[in-house]
């Protein structure tokens, strides 16, 4: 037996893919895996012309030292005593844009298969490797996109992490950055600030009802005096203090009433000499 299939797939991944047990498995089309069992071990159901015929075996792959490998498997049918044991050889050979694989072999069976026509076993046969040469290659094609996936990610979180560390840097630089400028915008004790007072803030403070001569001596006693003096200054003009109501002192009321006293002495001495007059 001999049968040659192209698949889009370098050499060196169908390696790597038949050098795993599991994939192997997956390779085989129709393969129903047992529980607890081998790898490539479980039920496989072949449909050779019109009939159907369940087997239940096991398939072992190893390499070559000539760089082939060796496929071995043994399968007895389910619902009866017939037995296939297929020995064969495969080989890889890079092509253009692939790999080609080659089976070569031989079997041995007994059984319901052997009662069917070569012409049917045969395209059983062929059809049976072309899906297992398919599906490895799908299986390579799958794990090699699995593991750029998992590349990109490891390569995403450390990207992350380096991210993660530079904000992490500019944000203790931008502290340190802050403490500098605390200290150098801290009060120096015993340091006297000067205040720079405008003419026209000096007006504003005077309000509109304070007189010229008041402002200008406001800017004349406000100019060139320290901060501290200026804050303690009290104000002016509208902001400036309501002055308390002043108590009338005895001396402004004896002012008034002295000259009122006199008019009142004054007056009878006129009336009473124009009573006199007239008597």
């Amino acid at each position: 037996m001999e049968q040659e299939v192209f698949v889009p797939v370098p050499a060196e991944r169908l390696r790597a893919a038949l050098a795993d047990p599991a994939q192997v498995a997956r390779a085989v089309p129709g393969l129903q895996q047992d529980a607890g069992t081998e790898p490539v071990a479980g039920r496989l159901k072949v449909r050779v012309g019109g009939h159907t015929i369940t087997y239940r075996g096991a398939l072992r792959v190893s390499p070559r030292e000539d760089g082939a490998y060796a496929l071995e498997g043994d399968a007895t049918e389910v619902r009866g005593s017939g037995v296939v044991k297929p020995i064969l050889t495969l080989w890889l050979r890079e092509a253009e844009a692939g790999t080609t694989l080659r089976f070569e072999g031989t079997a041995s069976a007994d059984g319901r298969i052997a009662e069917l026509p070569s012409e049917a076993v045969d395209a059983a046969v062929t059809r049976l490797l072309n899906r297992f040469a398919t599906n490895l290659a799908a299986e390579t094609a799958e794990t090699a996109e699995s593991a750029e996936t998992a590349e990109a990610a490891e390569a995403a979180e450390a990207v992350d992490a380096d991210a993660l560390d530079d904000a992490a840097d500019h944000v203790d630089a931008g502290n340190a950055i802050d403490d500098v400028d605390d200290v150098d915008e801290s009060p120096v004790p015993g340091a006297v600030f000067e205040a720079e007072v405008s003419p026209a803030g000096l007006e504003d403070l005077a309000g509109p009802g304070e007189p010229p001569a008041e402002a200008a001596h406001a800017r004349r006693t406000m100019i060139g005096r320290s901060a501290e003096e200026v804050d303690h200054a009290p104000p002016r003009g509208r902001y400036a203090p309501v002055p308390a109501p002043q108590t009338v002192v005895p001396n402004s009321t004896l002012r008034w009433a002295a000259p009122a006293a006199a008019l009142v002495v004054a007056s009878a001495i006129v009336v009473g000499r124009a009573l006199r007059r007239r008597g």
